[in-house]
């Protein structure tokens, strides 16, 4: 059966459709009509295009070869559109053809950072650290299913009934989430974290209101210095974003290990050796977790080890690594707070089945970690450093930390953004000679109690 024949369209008079009986509305059966255009007209251009050939062709090329076949079934099946709506129309055939079908345009999108699908019938996205929903649907939930399967089958991964959650990675970088029934009750989820294509730098995170040009002034030589440093925070709060930029001060002559889960760090020295976890094949064989890289990752000879967030069982190893002469080394923690993070790095080694005493995994941790900084997310979608501190050792059974800055709100203003104003707690860091040796001159009135550092709001 032909288009015109699925439609059961009559010969046309000649008079082009309106544009509204093609507009997606939901008080009407036109959306209806037009998907099952598109749906048809898709089924029947895979049918006569070479895809095979046609992926060695650039977008340009592509999208001529596309248009060319398409619009000569138009004119066969003898359907009338408007202008707009044709080019809609051959705009989402390339996209389902090629790409992600409607969340395509998403893609390219510089200000959103997330995309979440909530079955075929609702698109959210994160714009600006706000969630909003977007008009954008798919047709059903095959669809849906049908660019999960493109997403998941280009990394060699499968998900069915058995395998229910997937873990992907787009060509871009961007990080992918994918869960189909039974796991998923109402049809598929998909959740992308998009990864940017222009890496952000401290200019960046300073006209954010992120953090001060002092509070970034004695982070990035604390990098320089070699200090160990634990970045903590919640979901979505800008660790790995932070992570990146204060790697950018690692020196070029250094020899860096970067370990992940999903490869997201984007290093820019030249010495750069990047890892990454591989989940079990079909069979449930081939796993590579992070621990198997954090302790192959020792025998490479690294000066640092970057790893993107610590999860597991691999936390001992990367604090022992840590204490072991690898300075400088570099990871995040989701957590709540500073004081959470180490409940949480404690509990991490005991999960992982090692038989350590309480006061053994603090007096690790305690002689590992340097400096722990703490992001957050804030209520109006901006992303603060809520608190930088400095570990000092045991007292007792307590590991001890001191804070050196952090942020103060104030409340929230007309517009619903947070104010507020950065400020040094008047405690001069014990780190601030190791600094000195390293050549980065930080002048101890930084840190003069209760001083407002630049960038307040």
């Amino acid at each position: 059966m032909n288009l015109r024949q699925r439609l059961g369209q009559r010969k046309p008079t000649g008079t082009p459709a309106p544009a509204s009986l093609l507009a997606p509305r939901a008080s009407d059966a036109a959306p209806d009509r037009y998907q099952v255009i598109k749906k048809q007209l898709h089924r029947e251009l895979v049918g006569k295009l070479d895809l095979a050939q046609l992926e060695g062709l650039d977008e340009n090329e592509r999208r001529t070869q596309v248009e060319r076949v398409a619009r000569r079934m138009l004119v066969e099946s003898e359907i009338r559109l408007t202008r707009p709506d044709e080019e809609r129309l051959l705009t989402e055939l390339l996209h389902d053809t090629f790409d992600l079908g409607p969340i395509t345009p998403l893609l390219l999108d510089e200000e959103i950072s997330d995309i979440l699908v909530n079955t075929h019938r609702q698109v959210y996205v994160e714009r600006l650290g706000k969630l909003e929903l977007t008009p954008i649907s798919f047709r059903d939930e095959a669809h849906l299913r049908l660019i999960i399967e493109r997403i998941i089958s280009r990394v060699g991964r499968r998900i069915d009934e058995s395998t229910p959650l997937v873990d992907a990675r787009l060509p871009d970088g961007s990080r992918v989430n994918a869960i189909i029934p039974p796991a998923a009750i109402d049809g598929p989820i998909l959740s992308i974290r998009r990864f940017r294509r222009r890496a952000l730098s401290i200019d960046d995170l300073l006209e954010l209101g992120t953090l001060t040009p002092e509070t970034a002034h004695f982070l990035t030589g604390t990098i320089r210095a070699r200090l160990n440093m634990l970045i903590t925070g919640g979901t979505g709060s800008g660790k790995t974003t932070l992570l990146n930029i204060l790697s950018r001060y690692i020196s070029d002559d250094e020899r860096i290990v970067s370990i992940e889960d999903s490869a997201e760090l984007q290093l820019q020295q030249p010495h750069v050796v990047r890892l990454e976890t591989r989940p079990p094949n079909i069979e449930g064989k081939g796993i590579i977790n992070q621990r198997d890289l954090v302790r192959n990752a020792l025998r490479m000879r690294p000066d640092r080890i970057v790893v993107g967030e610590v999860r597991g069982d691999e936390v001992l190893d990367m604090l022992q690594a840590m204490n072991t002469g690898h300075d400088g080394s570099l990871t995040t923690l989701h957590s709540n707070g500073p004081r959470d993070a180490l409940h949480r790095l404690e509990n991490l080694v005991l999960m992982s089945g090692h038989n350590l005493p309480d006061r053994a995994i603090r007096e690790q941790v305690a002689s590992a970690l340097d400096l722990m900084i703490h992001v957050s997310r804030m209520a109006d979608g901006t992303r603060k450093v809520l608190s930088v501190q400095e570990l000092l050792g045991m007292e007792g059974p307590v590991v001890t930390m001191q804070e050196i800055f952090h942020f103060v709100s104030t409340g929230i203003d007309k517009e619903g953004m947070i104010r507020g104003y950065f400020e040094a707690t008047g405690i001069v860091p014990r780190c601030l000679e190791r600094l000195r040796i390293a050549g980065v001159d930080v002048p101890v009135e930084l840190f003069e109690r209760g001083r407002k550092l630049a960038g307040a709001a």
